[in-house]
């Protein structure tokens, strides 16, 4: 079984040192930019390849890990040679396999699998990669070998549907890059209170630390603190008074899903004043 990687930028790299690493048989990379592929198959110590021809030719799996906008194109490339037995596969979060249009008469099959893990480095992103967790769909074929694949590594791989591959992608999105805009936010409104950027994020990270630690070895249930949790209807409403519309927007939207874990947490308080007060403030706006 040999692997070929469409693409040598970070995800590509990563995941053909890690194959290395764990002793299977990777065939070699293509790309467009001559420079990026000889640099992963000498990082890999696989072979650079001139053309997708070629690779397809040596490869009985093919994982494309280029951005997502390539991904169709390819697959166009892919399509019109001799796949028969194949199985291709790409690494893109928000997309399924449904981008791979008539693979059914191919006679190859696909899927596409997606490490929940931000890839920062083309050099060292791939030493991570065993506490990663993976999440794979597909048709049976792809997925009877490729999820074996790297279980065999150590990972954990889900199985989910492909009609639920963007809302997955959605709610990666907002606990890892709306995260850094709502700590961004919070910056901001330090600042507005005289604090220079420095001072705030020094003041911003022990809470964030702590909050990071608490729900990820606890549950949101215990992590939980503040207002809300008190049932501090009091405080809420100063905070109202405070915040301009796009983070007052970003507080009653929050505020609501808080109120409903701080529920679960205290049910015995009553917390209907409070969302009272959040779905008033949304009927204002």
């Amino acid at each position: 079984m040999e692997i070929g990687i469409v693409g040598a930028g970070k995800v590509g790299c990563s995941i053909g040192k890690y194959l290395r690493e764990h002793d299977i048989p990777v065939a070699g990379f293509f790309s467009k930019t001559r420079e990026s592929v000889e640099f992963a198959a000498t990082f890999t110590e696989t072979k650079a390849f001139q053309s997708l021809k070629e690779l397809l030719a040596v490869s009985d799996i093919l994982f494309i890990a280029t951005p997502d906008r390539c991904i169709s194109d390819i697959w166009e490339e892919i399509a019109i040679q001799s796949i028969q037995s194949k199985i291709i596969c790409h690494f893109s979060g928000s997309l399924s396999s449904v981008v791979f249009t008539g693979m059914e008469k191919t006679g190859a099959s696909g899927c596409s699998i997606h490490p929940m893990y931000a890839f920062s480095s083309k050099f060292t992103s791939y030493k991570k990669l065993n506490q990663v967790l993976f999440t794979i769909e597909g048709d049976e074929k792809a997925l009877a070998t490729i999820k074996p694949l790297f279980e065999k590594m150590g990972n954990t791989v889900c199985v989910i549907s492909s009609s639920d591959k963007v809302r997955y992608h959605a709610a990666a999105s907002m606990m890892s890059n709306m995260m850094i805009g709502l700590y961004q936010m919070g910056i901001d409104m330090f600042m507005d209170c005289g604090f220079d950027n420095d001072s705030a994020r020094r003041l911003a990270e022990p809470l964030l630390r702590g909050n990071v630690e608490a729900v990820l070895t606890t549950s949101p249930e215990q992590a939980l603190t503040g207002p809300i949790e008190r049932n501090d209807v009091e405080t809420i409403e100063k905070h109202l008074k405070v915040l301009n519309k796009d983070e007052k927007e970003v507080y009653v939207n929050l505020g609501r899903v808080l109120t409903e874990i701080a529920g679960r947490k205290n049910p015995n308080r009553d917390y209907t004043a409070i969302s009272n007060l959040f779905y008033d403030m949304e009927d204002e706006g």
